[in-house]
């Protein structure tokens, strides 16, 4: 019989509390999932294909969207993702951004350990915010 996986979210500064976890422990057997930088860019053939061009809140939403898709296929949800590294473009959209992410993480038990990094360009011309998540997922 496999062990249980723990899950554990710690939040120090009153701050955090309602925006991320500071710390997220995770003990027992389990798998780890790495996502590589997801954005709004479309999963056809042509590379390059940005939705949602000038809008960070719904660049954000189809990102998180795309990452729960890839998640199921690796039999684990939003819920499971223990870091994200956040990647945006313009710091005064960090609201847009933020709102995005919140909706995305509502049902989650815990929030996820996550960075904010702004900087200068993206992987395609027209990308305003991408996401890297490392999931854990126990052990069938």
């Amino acid at each position: 019989m496999p062990g249980k996986l723990e899950k554990q979210h710690f939040q120090y500064a009153g701050w955090s509390k309602t925006s991320f976890s500071e710390v997220v422990s995770v003990k027992g057997p389990g798998r780890l999932l790495f996502l590589s930088g997801i954005g709004a860019e479309d999963t056809g053939d042509a590379p390059g294909v940005i939705h949602h061009p000038g809008d960070v809140y719904q660049q954000t939403r189809l990102a998180y969207e795309k990452a729960a898709a890839v998640l199921a296929r690796h039999g684990a949800t939003l819920a499971d993702v223990v870091k994200i590294s956040a990647y945006l473009l313009d710091v005064r959209e960090a609201p847009n951004y933020h709102r995005a992410r919140a909706e995305a993480f509502k049902d989650a038990p815990g929030l996820p350990a996550h960075t904010f990094l702004f900087i200068n360009n993206l992987a395609w011309p027209g990308m305003l915010v991408e996401v890297d998540l490392t999931a854990v997922v126990a052990e069938s």
